[in-house]
């Protein structure tokens, strides 16, 4: 039976592979400690999204952070995006998310690299965040919504806190065509996947949520390449973890997360990066 959509989303993150053990255990490996680490050094580590660094930029440029930009980074993790975009841009994000582990694994990570004071990742929830009205230039999510039962809530609750002329930026899995029954309880149960939107019908969210659409940009000939290489990294990094002590996913994810590859590889699910602004 189904728990809240809520806890499967932590229950998966908690047992997730890329964990702020194996992280630490990469470093510790790659820099012979962990003293006097840079933001950079963390980056081949803690990007825990689909494309990497340049993903995260090209998220920037939609959303148009730039120094000073005050961002809220929806279900952040352990603030791999979020650290990218205070080195390099020079912006100031707060990151928002479920999961206690990810949540203390980001303050950790943030407090090795010196960057406590541009960003911070509290624990909350993204259709009711602790952020006042207006407060934020802009808002992006990478492949997160997807654990979101109310997507409307969430683009709601991003609408509020942006100021006029602020920018949703986001990244996440749509439908393109209906899954089966057997496919939709195998996400369920491995990745914590919801009900998926269509393009189509994000848009709809945006427009009912106040936005004006700047853009809808179809990712998934580009995540098929993308998510094959991620799943040959999840079976290595499953040794690292188990060798290493920590969490390495449990036996359901990794029967997903094939699964799931094969749905994207095949077209029937697919990525679309959003942008939007408030008027």
């Amino acid at each position: 039976m189904r728990t809240q959509g809520g806890d499967q989303a932590v229950h998966f993150y908690t047992r997730h592979p890329i964990s702020l053990g194996i992280v630490l255990a990469r470093l510790e490996k790659a820099h012979g400690g962990l003293e006097g680490l840079r933001p950079s050094d963390l980056w081949p580590h803690d990007q825990d999204h689909f494309g990497g660094l340049a993903a995260n930029d090209r998220l920037a440029a939609r959303a148009g952070i730039e120094a000073g930009s005050r961002v809220a980074d929806f279900c952040a993790g352990l603030g791999g995006p979020a650290r990218y975009y205070a080195e390099v841009y020079g912006a100031d994000v707060t990151g928002i998310d479920l999961t206690p582990d990810r949540v203390s694994g980001a303050a950790e990570l943030t407090r090795l690299v010196g960057l406590q004071d541009r960003v911070r990742v509290v624990q909350g929830d993204v259709t009711a965040t602790p952020l006042a009205e207006g407060s934020v230039d802009a808002v992006v999510s990478q492949e997160a919504l997807l654990h979101v039962p109310d997507k409307s809530h969430a683009l709601r609750e991003a609408f509020r806190i942006l100021r006029r002329g602020g920018r949703l930026a986001f990244t996440d899995l749509v439908r393109h065509e209906a899954l089966t029954e057997e496919d939709a309880a195998l996400l369920w149960e491995g990745m914590a996947i919801q009900t998926l939107e269509d393009p189509a019908g994000y848009g709809r969210l945006l427009e009912a949520g106040g936005f004006r659409i700047v853009a809808i940009e179809d990712l998934t000939s580009e995540w098929g390449p993308i998510l094959t290489e991620r799943l040959d990294m999840y079976l290595r990094m499953r040794g690292e973890a188990e060798a290493s002590g920590t969490p390495a996913g449990d036996a359901m994810f990794y029967r997903a997360y094939v699964r799931f590859v094969d749905l994207v590889v095949g077209g029937r699910l697919g990525g679309l990066r959003a942008t939007a602004e408030k008027p």
